[in-house]
């Protein structure tokens, strides 16, 4: 299996003084800046994946239960099992040692997982923000910089919030991202710190030592304690998973989110050394699904070959069926590439061409006069998204053109300079900005309807507004997202 997955987005703006950087910025003693030197450097070029050591297993049934004595025998360990779903990963079997243990009463499969690399995006420098602004949770339009959010008044939902619709702390939304920093303004009291969790745990790595390649073992969490003790190991050193949290729910002090009510949880599956395991992923579905998740996001998108490939399309599937089977609505967002999912041959695009998922595809202006405005076309798909009638269930605001998203940015990113204060805010674009909007109205409707997705993504289609070509469209699916009229709100 060679998956070819990207993070769903494509370019970055900084309310920061922030300048493009590999995948670990350069050291500075300035207190307005969190950026570490690396100590090593990646092989893998960005987009392509890498071997992390690990194996995904398969069983017929229930897990055998002398299934850790027969892994420990061949030299491996076993780093979760899970006999609902039928799947488990361990580390360390060597390649004849994992076709021993497929060769096993009980077990169907045992597939090399992938580490997958995420694209780093551009970035842009803007004015710093000195402005901290205050705690507008009752009135999200109250936000330092809701002038700038488009987005917001784009799919309606300043006026759910005229009506009350703010979200209900009961629904959580599990975030399988890069981890959430909860201590900024807009995140701070939002988050989960109790379910929240990393499960990056240890993985291979293939690093460039003077000159050197090596493989070495990576944890991200011992990145955490190292540069910012006393953080949890969830938080985001990248800055993906703060910014797709904050347009789910925040606090409004800096950026508006779709909610200011509902609850976070921090599912960190991708390393800021822009990997993400597969198996963290499908861990990732199953600890939300066993945790009482509401809503998955999934901000993740692209592709690998069905040719040879049949049985993990069933695995993929079989983890998002049994996510549905315990009521979770997942979200995820269409890929980047500009590629139509209907007529894409022998690729099968995750997620997108799971039955059990909402499909985001993005939307944007076409121009803006400046940051605040005003906008033209907001409503033009993305020049980037993916697209099809069979694939893409709805479109939302994912930024255009030199429009962006913008939402909470982590203090603890080593990607971004967004100093030490909590107040700093990302322009970003992408269909991983798209998807959160569509994961806080699944969120709002919830309460609603109850955990039922099917209803929920009914409802988020139905009340979608007819955009493009009548009926279904390539481009917009069912059509662009309106969050009042999903809630009831409005007719």
């Amino acid at each position: 299996m060679r998956p070819l997955v990207e993070a769903s987005l494509i370019a970055v703006g900084v309310l920061a003084a922030c300048t493009e950087q590999p995948s670990a910025p350069a050291t500075s003693s300035s207190p307005q800046s969190n950026r570490l030197t690396p100590s090593f450097a990646l092989v893998a070029a960005s987009g392509s994946s890498m071997a992390t050591g690990r194996h995904i297993v398969s069983f017929t049934g229930n897990a055998p239960a002398d299934f850790t004595d027969r892994v420990e025998g061949l030299g491996g360990t076993v780093l979760w099992v899970s006999s609902a779903s039928g799947l488990a990963t361990v580390s360390g079997l060597t390649s004849s040692a994992a076709t021993a243990l497929a060769a096993t009463a009980g077990i169907q499969e045992v597939d090399a997982d992938e580490g997958i690399a995420l694209d780093i995006p551009s970035m842009s420098t803007a004015e710093t923000a000195d402005d901290a602004g205050v705690n507008s949770n009752a009135n999200p339009a109250g936000a330092v910089r809701y002038a700038r959010q488009w987005n917001m008044r784009a799919v309606r939902v300043d006026s759910a919030w005229a009506h009350g619709f703010l979200g209900s702390s009961s629904v959580k939304i599990y975030m399988l991202d890069t981890g959430i920093d909860y201590l900024h303004a807009d995140l701070l009291g939002r988050v989960d710190l109790t379910k929240s969790t990393d499960l990056l745990g240890t993985f291979l790595v293939a690093v460039l030592v003077n000159g050197v390649v090596t493989i070495v073992p990576f944890t991200e969490a011992d990145t955490v304690a190292k540069f910012f003790p006393g953080r949890a190991a969830f938080t985001d050193l990248f800055f993906h998973g703060t910014h797709t949290g904050a347009t789910v729910s925040s606090n409004a002090v800096r950026a508006a989110g779709i909610t200011s009510g509902t609850q976070l949880v921090a599912v960190k599956v991708c390393a800021y050394l822009n990997i993400c395991p597969f198996s963290s992923i499908l861990n990732g579905v199953i600890y939300a699904s066993n945790n009482g998740a509401d809503v998955i996001n999934m901000s993740l998108g692209g592709g690998f070959a069905r040719a040879g490939n049949g049985r993990f399309v069933g695995l993929i599937n079989k983890v998002f069926n049994y996510a549905r089977s315990k009521g979770v609505t997942t979200v995820v967002s269409a890929g980047n590439a500009a590629a139509d999912l209907d007529h894409n041959g022998n690729v099968y695009s995750t997620f997108c061409n799971t039955p059990a998922v909402i499909c985001v595809a993005a939307t944007g202006p076409t121009a803006e006069a400046s940051v605040n405005g005003p906008w033209t076309n907001v409503d033009a798909p993305a020049t980037y998204a993916n697209f099809g009638r069979s694939a893409i269930s709805v479109a939302a605001p994912g930024g255009n053109h030199a429009s962006f998203v913008w939402a909470a940015c982590s203090q603890t990113s080593l990607l971004v300079n967004c100093s030490s204060l909590p107040i700093f805010i990302l322009g970003v674009q992408g269909t991983s900005m798209a998807a959160p909007h569509v994961a806080g109205t699944a969120a709002l409707l919830v309460p609603i309807l109850g955990r039922n997705p099917g209803a929920i993504k009914a409802r988020i289609q139905s009340s979608a507004d007819d955009l493009g070509q009548p009926g279904t469209d390539p481009f917009y699916g069912s059509g662009r997202l309106n969050v009042a009229r999903a809630v009831g709100a409005i007719p």
